[in-house]
């Protein structure tokens, strides 16, 4: 399930992260790539250790905290900290998979990837992300302050920038729910409930809608 969501970060929080960061700071993006992944991988990545580095994650971090969409499209159990990536021209990512199992002791299982994006669309040209699927290729290029998240699991890639420079944040979630496939129905479940609950919140079918929801919340999460 590939699920965009829009306005993660308003102006106010854009423009705060955009001064924290600045231009400089960035290191090559394969000191954080894994064992394949650094074959394909051509981007600059903030350093950790950068003034403004950790308040501007925490800036995310908080957003995502607060929006409704996406803890119920991740259902996140834990949040990797997250990666801030500058891609300049001629820089890309190639097709690769995230690492199953990430960070120290104890590891974080990816289940859920998400990409913030931190610029706007029309200040580069090419960076799409491109996510493979059994329906095709998908690409994502969305406004800043919109994110997608979409199963760890799955074959993707970043276009080459061709003109500008691509922001984005980048982060790996250990959801409440493993699979996929469950995430996705209690995700549709609770955007069925939503809108009945509008619809006719005192009807006997609403909180079955709501039973039901949690019910199989509780039997899938761990």
């Amino acid at each position: 399930m590939l699920v965009c969501i829009p306005d993660v970060l308003d102006w106010t929080e854009l423009k705060k992260i955009h001064a924290l960061i600045g231009d400089g700071a960035f290191k090559d993006g394969r000191l954080t790539a894994g064992y394949r992944a650094k074959r394909v991988k051509h981007n600059l990545q903030l350093d950790k250790e950068a003034p403004g580095a950790q308040e501007a994650k925490t800036l995310i971090v908080n957003a995502l905290k607060r929006n409704r969409m996406f803890q119920r499209a991740a259902m996140p159990h834990t949040i990797r900290p997250f990666l801030i990536s500058r891609y300049e021209v001629g820089m890309q990512y190639g097709m690769h998979v995230d690492d199953a199992l990430m960070g120290g002791h104890p590891k974080v299982r990816s289940d859920v990837s998400i990409t913030v994006f931190l610029n706007a669309p029309d200040e580069y040209e090419g960076g799409e992300l491109t996510i493979a699927s059994p329906f095709g290729e998908q690409q994502v290029k969305l406004p800043a302050g919109a994110a997608v998240v979409y199963p760890s699991s799955t074959l993707h890639r970043v276009e080459p920038v061709t003109r500008g420079v691509r922001l984005a944040a980048v982060s790996w979630i250990q959801s409440y729910v493993r699979d996929p496939a469950r995430r996705e129905i209690l995700f549709d479940i609770y955007r069925l409930r939503e809108k009945i609950a509008t619809l006719a919140p005192d009807a006997e079918e609403t909180d079955l809608a709501f039973k039901t929801h949690s019910n199989l919340l509780r039997m899938w999460s761990e």
